[in-house]
């Protein structure tokens, strides 16, 4: 999705945040290893360590009030304390565990009122739920294997679980956010990472053809599932794509599928049909 609007530009104060952030958090991380290793530190430093990290998360919460007040948006106050790629990498593992509440609880998004929803999970289903499965089973061999060395035990156990959460939290965002169809946009969606809005008035074609092999070309989109996509969009004028990582990127040709990629076509079809429709010739004036 596109941002709201520029955010403030960084000044001497918040580049000086944000490189204290990158130097301290490496290093309260090194510190907390050696503390579960069972390294012991010397007070003095455990204590200046605290009270660096209390300082830095201080001065980040007042220069965020700081901007709120000055009438930024909560997301330009964190694009100006924090980098990108991190408010970009944080996004995206909330909007995983978001989905992952949404799947346990069966309430996908499927738009207001007037909006139609299109699945696109089914294929990938069984991929992902065997790579799931592998990974639990990769999950209790390491932990039998390093029962022996508790800190390592305990490291690689927290990184196990959360790759299991991480695989169930893809197929979960993909199942909770179909792609959903309204009278004016279509939403395409992928995963957490992809939420493309595409106006109907921009679309020049739709076609139904299922292609295996996309090869990677500016201006187009593919969003596979199980290497297939089985709708081909082209427009008049490009739409932004996200990515994850730095500015989105414009395209004109957008592939997605559908489980039911017919329907998805038909009432494509019918919709961009009905916004093309020549306009009825009016009956000439009567004579008089």
């Amino acid at each position: 999705m596109s941002r709201v609007g520029p955010g403030p530009g960084p000044g001497p104060g918040q580049r000086a945040r944000i490189w204290g952030a990158y130097a301290l958090l490496p290093a309260e991380l090194v510190l907390v290893g050696c503390l579960a290793a069972g390294v012991r530190v010397p007070p003095p430093v455990l204590a200046g360590a605290e009270l660096a990290v209390a300082l830095l998360l201080l001065a980040h919460g007042l220069a965020f009030r700081r901007l709120r007040r000055r009438g930024h948006t909560a997301r330009q106050a964190l694009d100006a304390l924090l980098p990108a790629p991190v408010l970009a990498l944080v996004g995206h593992e909330l909007r995983l565990l978001a989905s992952l509440g949404r799947w346990i609880a069966r309430r996908p998004d499927r738009g207001g009122p007037g909006t139609l929803a299109f699945p696109h999970a089914r294929d990938q289903a069984a991929l992902m739920y065997g790579f799931t499965f592998v990974c639990v089973v990769e999950t209790a061999g390491m932990a039998y294997l390093l029962s022996a060395w508790p800190v390592v035990h305990a490291i690689v156990l927290v990184l196990d679980v959360y790759t299991v959460l991480f695989v169930l939290g893809l197929h979960a965002a993909s199942a909770t956010r179909p792609h959903l169809l309204t009278a004016d946009t279509l939403r395409v969606r992928q995963a957490a990472h992809v939420d493309v809005l595409v106006p109907l008035d921009r679309i020049a074609a739709v076609r139904h053809e299922s292609l295996f092999t996309h090869e990677k070309r500016d201006g187009e989109l593919n969003l596979p599932v199980g290497s297939q996509t089985t709708v081909t969009l082209e427009l008049t004028e490009p739409v932004d794509a996200p990515r994850l990582f730095g500015p989105p990127r414009p395209v004109r040709t957008v592939r997605v599928h559908a489980d039911d990629s017919r329907a998805l076509y038909k009432e494509l079809s019918a919709l961009t049909r009905e916004r093309t429709a020549p306009s009825p010739v009016p009956d000439p004036p009567a004579s008089v």
